[in-house]
């Protein structure tokens, strides 16, 4: 049996693919401005946001690339994840209550 190529996750395709999820997300809000007074981001939110986003998915993929067994890609990644959030949390309400947030 044999087996095709064409369709393998290399690691470039697999960077293109996160940045590519990256840019998907940040149309999320921008698409929800349009038919809600709700949602109110201005240039600077998607700056900062797609810098997290791309910055986290791009350290993401550097973890995958250094890491070769499931078990440390796992925890790498994990602990990547949490980071993430915390730092996500904390800009979008302010939970620690750090300049960041916009207090």
């Amino acid at each position: 049996m044999e087996k095709n190529h064409a369709f393998e996750l290399t690691p470039t395709r697999r960077l293109a693919l996160i940045l590519g999820g990256s840019l998907s997300i940040l149309l999320i809000p921008l698409i929800a401005m349009q038919f809600t007074n709700e949602v109110q981001w201005s240039v600077f939110d998607f700056i900062v946001a797609g810098i997290l986003l791309s910055g986290t998915g791009a350290t993401l993929e550097l973890l995958l690339r250094k890491f070769k067994t499931f078990k440390t890609r796992f925890i790498a990644g994990a602990i990547l994840f949490i980071i993430f959030f915390l730092i996500w949390v904390e800009l979008a309400v302010g939970i620690f209550g750090t300049p960041f947030a916009g207090n």
